[in-house]
């Protein structure tokens, strides 16, 4: 007989996300699930990947990072946020911003510790905080919903040990106002937790400030800040994250990443410290611009079908209601889109800790070619209210 897995992944499933990218490609759908770019990256940024690798940068990193890349990361948060970062003892480069998160977590929580979650969430929170062998605490955070301050205060207990902040979010789109941030920030100071933030979409807004939590007074002691070039550069097969956090912290979390990874790839980290330093604000406002036209292009086509949207003030995704289309539950729904529409969606329930609270939400992603968005919009228009709702009958 063969020995059963462990037990902290019994209640763990392959990620819906990918699942839905098989989908797509098995029914020659327009893949709308998955968070990554169809266009390229920056040509100075492939050029310098080249130039690395030519140069022969091929073999390991330090551990935590290439020196030039740490400090570009330290450059980075002082010219955008006015934050200082020691390079040599408070930034880590990780395998993506994914690792970024679980190194922090397993650094930090200890086993019977709560971690706090905002749903909808991305689908890794919930897993990370359960590999720690911690309990995730969830409380509802909706597209276009203020933040109840008085409810994330009767969340905390004594075993509270963080809290995980997506800010811009996936997938909801939230972007949290300063006064949030404050909020939380004072609960953070008085139960003496960790804010983990995840902020891998802090360049893609639509007018919403991004406020680093670690900005706020008393938060840069007790904030992980996560980043990467996955989403800003159009780069999500690089993995490349970064951390900044206390010496003290990080210290712990540079142990932990080198036994899960030992390093990210060296000479992309080369290419990446390149693009940080060389690209300018121009660069920065031109996606975002973007991003912003992608943004109504995919809110229109989806409203126009009869979905309901909230569109989001930041990264690329659309948690839309389909509610008024089809009485389906959130999995048959996009699995139809999919196949009868030739447009794959993500499943809300995947993003929500209870299948039920995300059955009438599918997740679509805008960061697609103008041509492909508008392929997708005429395949979406034959989603129409009456036909979707005939195949209950």
């Amino acid at each position: 007989m063969t020995p059963p897995p462990a037990r902290r992944t019994q209640g763990f499933r392959e990620s819906v996300i990918r699942g839905m990218s098989r989908l797509a490609a098995r029914h020659g759908a327009i893949n709308l699930a998955q968070g990554f770019p169809n266009f390229p990256a920056p040509e100075l940024l492939k050029e310098a990947a080249a130039r690395a690798i030519r140069d022969d940068i091929n073999q390991y990193a330090i551990t935590w990072g290439a020196r030039r890349l740490r400090e570009a990361v330290a450059r980075k948060y002082h010219a955008w946020y006015g934050m200082t970062v020691d390079p040599e003892a408070e930034v880590t480069v990780t395998c993506g911003a994914t690792e970024a998160m679980i190194a922090a977590l397993l650094a930090l929580v200890n086993p019977g510790d709560e971690v706090i979650v905002f749903e909808p969430f991305y689908e890794n929170y919930g897993p990370d905080t359960i590999l720690c062998d911690a309990a995730p605490v969830y409380l509802p955070l909706l597209p276009g919903e203020p933040l109840d301050l008085d409810r994330l205060a009767r969340a905390f207990t004594p075993r509270t040990r963080a809290i995980i902040l997506n800010s811009p979010a996936n997938p909801s789109g939230r972007v949290l106002t300063r006064a949030e941030l404050e909020g939380i920030a004072e609960l953070c100071r008085r139960h003496d937790a960790w804010a983990v933030t995840d902020e891998i979409y802090e360049h893609i807004r639509y007018g919403a400030p991004h406020i680093p939590i670690a900005t706020l007074p008393g938060m840069a002691e007790r904030t992980i800040t996560i980043s990467g070039a996955s989403k800003t550069f159009s780069i999500t097969g690089w993995r490349l994250g970064t951390i900044v956090a206390p010496a003290g912290a990080t210290d712990a979390i540079r142990k932990v990443h080198d036994f899960l990874t030992v390093g990210a790839p060296a000479p992309l980290q080369e290419a990446l410290a390149t693009a940080m330093d060389e690209l300018g604000p121009a660069y920065y406002d031109e996606m975002a611009a973007a991003y912003l036209r992608r943004r109504g292009m995919l809110g229109d086509a989806l409203s126009r079908a009869g979905f309901g949207v909230t569109l989001p003030e930041g990264a690329y995704y659309i948690l839309a209601d389909f509610s008024r289309l089809s009485d389906l539950p959130d999995t048959a729904f996009a699995e139809w889109l999919a196949r009868e529409r030739g447009v794959a969606p993500v499943p809300g329930s995947s993003f929500f800790s209870r299948p039920e609270l995300g059955r009438r939400y599918v997740r679509f992603v805008f960061c697609k070619t103008d041509d492909l968005l508008t392929e997708a919009a005429a395949r979406l228009e034959g989603a129409g209210l009456r036909e979707a709702k005939d195949l209950q009958r």
